[in-house]
């Protein structure tokens, strides 16, 4: 019988405490998992989501990390700061990791876990979870050879999340399911953004040319009032529209033989059933540690998004020095 994997998540804060809830829901023989501790800087929110899940409380990780028997997989929930030396102790440790986005602070930092994941064999995931949405993985696989791209990625502004700029915030989402979609380098990228209620860039703009000749144009905001989570994609002939929110896909093709007076377009509209992306971004990770197959997302792609979004925000604030 194959053992369990001894499960944990350091950072149990408003995110982290997710991630706990879902391990523990997954104590089952199925998934071969369980979860035996959480870690939080502040010893009471360890305590309180401890108790509320029945597994021990942690105020430092290495404490965890210390124990016998010790953790074979870790969420990484902390704050973003923190991702990269505690991703790397984990990993230093033999501990598979799924490291919340973004998934460190530099890339050379993220080159670093990359590296020392590798070299270790053990799973490095990065948690874009945009990537298990019910709507995203229903329609994926129907885009091929994308033209253009367009993303509208909304929100109000919460005071969780301003220790980032928007573009790593809301953007690196789109980014993350862009780069791979295209699979073409950068060849071209302008941006332009805006602080408003922050001291930070609360909304973003930026336009990416890719070598194979595809353009995308993604614009984030943490300051609307209602949230838009949408992604746009016109192929060849067809024209894709995906809402991330009410899980909505519209499918628009040109029709084969175009009568006058006729729309030009055969549209097919649709809406996937609810789903728990994070519970399924979870078992893909634990799938992955146990059956030795790659991550959904890899630290790789993790890396990727992270060095777009932080020349976005490079672009951005020069933009803004020359203007002040």
């Amino acid at each position: 019988m194959q053992k369990k994997l001894r499960a944990a998540v350091i950072g149990v804060g408003y995110l982290g405490r997710f991630h706990a809830q879902k391990y523990a829901a997954l104590n089952g023989a199925e998934f071969g998992v369980e979860l035996v501790g959480v870690v939080d800087s502040h010893p009471e929110t360890a305590r309180r989501v401890a108790r509320e899940l029945g597994v021990a409380a942690f105020s430092d990780y290495r404490e965890l990390l210390g124990a016998t028997p010790g953790v074979d997989l870790v969420s990484v929930a902390s704050t973003t700061e923190t991702h990269h030396a505690v991703a790397r102790d984990c990993l230093v440790a033999g501990v598979h990791v799924l490291a919340e986005k973004p998934i460190t602070v530099t890339v050379a930092q993220a080159d670093e876990l990359i590296a020392l994941a590798d070299a270790k064999h053990l799973i490095l995931q990065v948690g874009h979870l945009e990537r298990f949405n019910p709507a995203w993985l229903a329609v994926k696989d129907k885009i091929k050879r994308p033209v253009f791209i367009e993303a509208h990625r909304m929100a109000p502004f919460k005071a969780r999340g301003i220790d980032v700029s928007v573009v790593l915030d809301l953007m690196i989402h789109d980014l993350d399911l862009i780069l791979p979609l295209v699979g073409s380098p950068v060849a071209d990228l302008r941006a332009s953004g805006v602080s408003v209620l922050t001291d930070g860039i609360d909304i973003a703009n930026a336009r990416i040319e890719f070598a194979n000749g595809c353009v995308a144009n993604l614009t984030a905001s943490r300051t609307s009032t209602a949230s838009l989570r949408r992604l746009r994609v016109f192929q060849h002939h067809e024209y894709i529209s995906i809402d991330f929110g009410d899980r909505r896909i519209g499918i628009s093709k040109k029709r084969e033989a175009l009568v006058e007076g006729e729309e030009p377009l055969d549209t097919e509209t649709f809406q996937q059933p609810p789903g728990d992306a994070l519970m399924t971004e979870i078992q893909a990770f634990v799938a992955a540690v146990r059956d030795g197959t790659q991550a959904v997302v890899s630290g790789r792609e993790g890396r990727d998004a992270l060095a777009i979004a932080l020349e976005i925000d490079r672009m951005i604030a020069t933009r803004q020095n020359l203007l002040s």
